[in-house]
């Protein structure tokens, strides 16, 4: 025992010597381990063809994707003993091109103390050698939310298949003297180096209901110290979870490394609200010298703030795609199913389809866009020539697979005299979509498309717009209705709503969807706003489901463009 230790030691020093460099986590919390077992059913029309999901079992957070040897390594939080949440592990798959995946052995399990009762979610930071290091919360014997760190056993294998948990675990654990809490203390995010070459980390935490998010300090990355002030707080806004900090260019689409900072970068501050279950996210500048951030003037850290996106989607985390050069974003979509329907089906949890961000050209909000790589399982190309779209109508949209598409439309509006006027209490977009849905009659819209719909739209998941006239503007509202989309009244149905920053009169007003079974992943304005809803209808499923495009308002829309394609089905195993 005594070697075995010493050679552990020998091993991460020989490791760390060289110093580190880039990646990422992230996680969920529920109480009370679980181990469910459940046979999956065999009848499977809510499965996804294009969406990442392992073949059974309950998956949460993406601990992080990342670039070694030329392949994307996803870690993700698994459940291997049923579709509840419980018995975590890190579990792993690889890919070439962020579409279709081949699964590994669980990367990090439960062996340790400081992590025998969960390997929970956090985030891979690569090595100045191209050496990727994870720092990760585990639940020790105690309960006690610590951070540990592992490292690749054999780093010339480009699947990274086995993982060394360092010796000198936990390196970084609730205390006295540094009053955390040891309920409120996970996620590390991925490292970045300062000027004076140590290595700066991030860890979720609370103190009641003050939000904050903790910084470490090491010069090795294995003793770590914390900063007298976190980088970073917010009153009564409860738990940060799964944070995210990263550099973006103020201008261009490209990606840049996490540690880079100065006058040609902006940075993202991302927090997942364990309160509300919303990702959040704000824009700012981090003074490297004081080891603080700074959201700019009107960026803040609540419900009223910017959202990667406004439907189930959770525990995100981003990574730098050094093969192209791009900053990746991934993220978990909880579902909308009962748990009995979950254990009964056999599986629980898919995630989104990774997309690129970057941002916008107003520097007042991210935009994000589907990997250019989901588009090769395209098929079955549909497009309808420019028509007029009078109120009231109702077109199917033939030819393609209506339950694994992706469908892109933009709307053209030349009369905005029926607007509707909007009330300036109407302040909640979530709240006006719910009040106004698909089937609620306007003036300018509700326009757009009716996606996993019935034959005779008895069910039917309604993403659209709807435009009313402002003070000095017209706003565009975005939504999507689920309201109808199942006859399964044990779903969760909620309407999600998304004021869209773009003016109607000069632009036009774009929407993709991509719809996969379970999954409607829908990008308003360019990338500005994004939605994502699991539905499981009982009627719209596999041939039976439909695709539609409406306009509900008494004034009549151009559609300016609609291509749509039927998807193939990804290779995930």
């Amino acid at each position: 025992m005594a070697n075995s230790c010493v050679g552990l030691f020998l091993f991460f020093a020989l490791f760390l010597s060289h110093g580190i460099v880039e990646l990422e986590a992230s996680h969920h919390v529920y109480r009370n381990l679980q181990t469910v077992q459940s046979a999956a059913s065999t009848d499977q029309p809510y499965r996804t063809g294009f969406h990442f999901q392992p073949p059974k079992n309950w998956i949460n957070d993406p601990n992080g994707v990342m670039v070694y040897k030329g392949l994307y390594h996803l870690f993700y939080q698994y459940n291997p003993k049923g579709a509840v949440w419980g018995n975590i592990v890190w579990a792993h798959s690889t890919s070439k091109d962020l579409v279709n995946w081949t699964p590994h052995e669980p990367a990090i399990f439960p062996s340790q103390p400081s992590d025998i009762n969960g390997c929970w979610s956090g985030s891979s930071t690569i090595l100045p050698g191209g050496k990727p290091a994870m720092l990760y919360t585990g639940i020790d014997t105690k309960n006690s939310q610590v951070q540990n760190l592992a490292v690749p056993k054999n780093l010339s294998d480009p699947y990274l298949r086995e993982w060394v948990k360092s010796p000198k675990n936990p390196l970084m654990q609730p205390t006295a003297q540094n009053q955390i809490n040891a309920s409120s203390f996970r996620d590390p995010t991925t490292a970045w180096l300062g000027r004076d070459k140590k290595w700066r980390v991030i860890i979720g935490s609370k103190i009641d209901r003050q939000g904050l998010v903790i910084l470490y300090k090491s010069k090795d990355f294995v003793n770590w110290v914390q900063a007298p002030m976190p980088l970073h707080s917010a009153k009564d806004t409860g738990m940060w979870e799964c944070p995210d900090f990263y550099p973006v260019p103020v201008s261009g689409k490209n990606g840049v490394d996490t540690s880079l900072n100065g006058p040609y970068v902006k940075h993202v501050l991302k927090i997942s609200l364990d309160d509300t279950k919303h990702d959040l996210y704000t824009i700012g500048s981090y003074d490297s010298l004081k080891d603080i951030y700074i959201p700019d003037k009107g960026s803040v850290e609540n419900d009223s703030g910017l959202r990667y996106d406004y439907g189930k989607y959770y525990a995100s985390k981003t990574f730098l795609d050094s093969i192209k050069n791009r900053r990746i974003l991934c993220g978990w979509l909880n579902e909308s199913s009962s748990v009995a329907d979950d254990i009964k089906k056999g599986w629980a949890g898919v995630h989104a389809i990774p997309r690129q961000v970057w941002l916008d050209k107003s520097g007042k909000q991210l935009i994000q866009w589907p990997v250019v790589e989901i588009q090769k399982l395209r098929t079955n190309h549909v497009s309808l020539p420019s028509r007029l779209l009078k109120g009231g109508s109702v077109v199917e949209v033939s030819g393609v697979t209506a339950s694994q598409a992706d469908v892109d439309i933009s709307f053209k509006i030349s009369d905005f005299e029926k607007a509707e006027v909007l009330n300036p209490s109407w302040t909640n977009p979530q709240l006006l979509c719910s009040q106004k849905g698909a089937s609620v009659k306007g003036g300018v819209g509700p326009f757009g498309l009716l996606v996993l719909a019935s034959k005779g739209l008895t069910e039917n998941t309604a993403v659209f717009f709807r435009i009313f006239k402002g003070q000095n503007k017209y706003v565009v509202l975005m939504c999507s209705d689920q309201s109808r989309s199942s006859l399964n009244q044990a779903n969760d149905k909620t309407t999600y709503g998304a004021f869209l920053d773009v003016d109607p009169l000069h632009q036009s007003l774009s929407l993709r969807s991509l719809i996969d079974h379970s999954i409607v992943e829908s990008f308003g304005g360019g990338g500005k706003a994004c939605m994502s809803a699991r539905v499981y209808p009982t009627l719209a499923i596999n041939n039976a489901a439909h695709l539609y495009v409406f306009n509900n308002g008494s004034e009549a829309v151009e559609i300016s463009k609609l291509n749509a394609w039927s998807m193939k089905k990804a290779i995930i195993n």
